[in-house]
């Protein structure tokens, strides 16, 4: 399994998207206060569905208190700053994806926590900013999960 970070998440229909999106992959979330809204705002859930009650979602006061807790196998940041792409990476279960928040991704305090090789992208086109939160996530898990076999899914 993976655990899917979300590091002081602003928009509520990306994170109801990502709950969609864990519940189908069996992804945990985990969300670093504070939150840009309510667990229980109606566009959270109208994103998500009623994934909510399919999805491992856990709150943790502070990024240390998620890696204290859960001590993940391995703590990966995605970031348009990053140089890395994130396929050359071999993810392994028991990976954390962190993903900062909307409008200003990581703070580089928390991106230095972890050296250089842990720090990965996305390519994108020249002068493009950002994808959508909830497109990256995607992106990265389903990555994930095809590199170990999509382990735990249907044919």
């Amino acid at each position: 399994m993976f655990h899917i970070v979300l590091y002081e998440p602003e928009i509520p229909p990306n994170t109801g998207n990502i709950i969609r999106l864990c519940a189908n992959t069996g992804t945990c979330l985990h969300l670093i206060r504070p939150l840009g809204f309510d667990l229980e705002d109606k566009k959270l859930r109208r994103a998500g569905l009623d994934y909510r009650e399919w999805a491992d979602v856990r709150l943790h006061e502070t990024l240390d208190d998620f890696v204290t807790g859960i001590q993940p196998r391995s703590l990966l940041m995605l970031s348009t700053k990053s140089r890395r792409a994130y396929t050359d990476h071999a993810f392994q279960p028991g990976d954390a994806l962190l993903f900062g928040p909307e409008s200003r991704g990581l703070p580089l305090a928390v991106m230095n926590r972890v050296p250089e090789e842990q720090r990965l992208r996305i390519p994108m086109q020249p002068g493009s900013r950002s994808l959508n939160l909830s497109n990256a996530v995607a992106v990265l898990v389903y990555e994930a999960w095809r590199q170990t076999g999509f382990s735990g899914a249907t044919a």
